[in-house]
């Protein structure tokens, strides 16, 4: 029974010591220097322990009022919190503190409030001290010095002169390959695309313009007959290689008679005839003569062409000896003027940034 009630005391009693631990109030202070000389800063820092959820008021001070006779306070940071653990919390604000008397300074413990309850903090040391002073020589005090200019080295600027010159003399050689570039005119050649179209379907193009003017049923048989018998000379022409455009229609059928189908032949001749009437003796036809006439080149075309192809041609013009000697010199002349403009260029910027280096 005894052995029972001594380890319920012994509970008891490590209980109420837990709770004196967990409820205790510690209220530190430190400086973070020792000493500062005249008119220079130090930070006070006041650390609060308490358990978590107290509530925690800090000593609140006017800018410039003084914490203790000789020292004052500058200004506050905002109040920081940190969980320690065991249900203990940790608060600290920073104070700027400043002072311009020499002397060696205790500032005491600030008061802080937690659940309304104050609690003091303990007291550190400041020292402040000033420079010193010759007062034995009153007369060898002096002003501040100017600012000393520093003496000038030819070593130093000599580079930044003799690029500069350097960069003139790029400067006028590009000037003169321009004035030279604008001299020398450019040799300016044009690339024609010529198409070669068969000649069946030039003719057969021909021949659909006429229908689509309705030049059949035109009052102008003479204009229509020459377009149709004009095309067809031009067929013939570039198809079987003779001149038909100076020949009359006989020596046409005849030069035709060589090589042709008679059957075609024979219908051509009658058309080369007709037209010849038209045009000569004021022959005037039918509209289904003029239809038939129409089918019948037709008809000669699609069975005397070739399987040629529609093709496109690029005639480049052959440039003369002096032509591409001047094309030549101003391809040189192009390319020196880039490159002077670009070591003028690149020059300046280094000559810049070293002018710059030097005067700061």
């Amino acid at each position: 029974m005894r052995t029972h009630f001594s380890y319920l005391v012994m509970l008891v009693a490590m209980l109420v010591v837990s709770l004196g631990a967990t409820g205790q109030v510690r209220v530190e202070q430190k400086v973070d220097s020792i000493g500062i000389l005249i008119g220079q800063q130090a930070h006070l820092t006041v650390t609060v322990t308490a358990p978590q959820g107290a509530r925690v008021v800090f000593p609140s001070f006017r800018r410039a009022q003084p914490i203790t006779p000789g020292v004052e306070v500058l200004g506050a940071a905002e109040t920081q919190s940190t969980d320690i653990g065991n249900g203990q919390m940790q608060w600290q604000k920073a104070y700027t503190i400043t002072s311009f008397d020499e002397h060696l300074y205790a500032i005491p413990g600030q008061k802080v409030k937690v659940n309304g309850k104050t609690y003091s903090g303990n007291t550190v040391a400041l020292k402040v001290i000033t420079m010193d002073v010759d007062t034995l020589h009153p007369n060898q005090f002096f002003p501040p010095k100017d600012v000393q200019d520093n003496p000038f080295m030819w070593s130093e600027w000599s580079p930044v002169f003799w690029l500069s010159l350097l960069m003139v003399l790029l400067f006028v050689t590009s000037a003169y390959l321009f004035i030279r570039l604008k001299q020398n005119k450019p040799i300016i050649t044009h690339i024609r695309i010529v198409r070669h179209i068969p000649p069946h379907q030039k003719a057969l193009g021909e021949i659909a313009r006429l229908k689509a003017e309705h030049m059949t049923t035109s009052e102008d048989q003479k204009a229509y007959y020459t377009q149709l018998t004009d095309t067809l000379r031009e067929y013939i022409k570039a198809r079987f290689g003779f001149n038909a455009m100076e020949m009359t229609s006989s020596e046409i059928i005849y030069q035709l008679q060589q090589t042709g189908d008679k059957k075609m032949i024979d219908e051509l001749k009658e058309l080369f005839e007709t037209a010849d009437l038209v045009k000569f003796a004021k022959y005037s036809t039918l509209i289904n003569e003029n239809d038939l006439n129409l089918v019948n080149a037709v008809n000669f075309i699609d069975s005397t062409k070739t399987d040629a192809k529609e093709t496109e041609e690029r005639v480049v013009p052959k440039l003369s000896e002096n032509d591409e000697k001047t094309r030549k010199s101003r391809i040189t002349i192009k390319s020196l003027l880039y490159v002077t403009l670009t070591a003028v260029a690149l020059l300046l910027i280094y000559i810049l940034y070293k002018v710059y280096e030097l005067l700061m």
